[in-house]
């Protein structure tokens, strides 16, 4: 992950904030060990109710490293190891609190499992998702978004390459909203707040149906 996480906590809402590292050489090889940790921290937090996952400088997470992969120019690069991918994936998925990823510009290969891990997706007019394979990004096993989508033909395209445009990307079923790109932080925002304690609620009751092991939320 070329990014650097920094947790803001405005009570009741969390901000994960994945900075981008800068030059490929400044890429920190803990970033997967790092997101991990700070879900299992959220999720033992009380006075948070919703977590919001964004990137800065109007970048999905990540989106940096991801914008030369998609350019062609990050495909020699060494693949993380799996298990902390996946890991950090568990984590973001199971966490307490509902979550809600802002998607900003190009989200592909590992962003977009990430954003796919998360409850809800709300993204810019003018964003682009995708999971272009043939560079080698794809970091995981596209777990997240096979539980998302199912077999549709959404992740047929993904996996095959394609990259979606915003109302496309709505249409399958990827991303919940879209709102003009000044707004799209905002709106991300006002939804994560929307009822949080019945949104987690909800979150617990659906993630029991699909595993009889998750505990119930108090």
């Amino acid at each position: 992950m070329g990014s650097r996480i920094r947790v803001d906590v405005t009570r009741p809402l969390a901000t994960v904030l994945l900075e981008p590292a800068g030059a490929p050489e400044d890429v920190e090889d803990g970033g997967w060990r790092t997101l991990a940790a700070a879900f299992h921290a959220l999720s033992l937090r009380r006075d948070v109710h919703a977590v919001v996952v964004r990137g800065t400088l109007g970048r999905a997470p990540a989106a940096r490293q991801n914008d030369r992969d998609a350019e062609g120019t990050g495909a020699d690069r060494t693949p993380l190891p799996s298990e902390e991918v996946d890991a950090a994936l568990a984590a973001v998925r199971s966490c307490r609190h509902p979550t809600v990823a802002v998607i900003e510009g190009l989200c592909v290969g590992a962003d977009l499992e990430l954003a796919a891990c998360c409850d809800l997706r709300v993204c810019g007019e003018s964003s682009r998702l995708g999971a272009p394979i043939d560079r080698g990004e794809t970091n995981g096993t596209f777990m997240g978004l096979s539980q998302l989508l199912g077999a549709s033909p959404a992740l047929e395209a993904l996996q095959g390459g394609d990259m979606l445009d915003a109302e496309r990307a709505r249409a399958y079923g990827l991303v919940s909203h879209v709102h003009p790109d000044a707004a799209v932080v905002e709106h991300a925002y006002r939804l994560a707040a929307g009822a949080p304690l019945v949104n987690r609620w909800h979150k617990s009751v659906v993630q029991r149906l699909h595993d009889r092991t998750t505990p119930p939320v108090t």
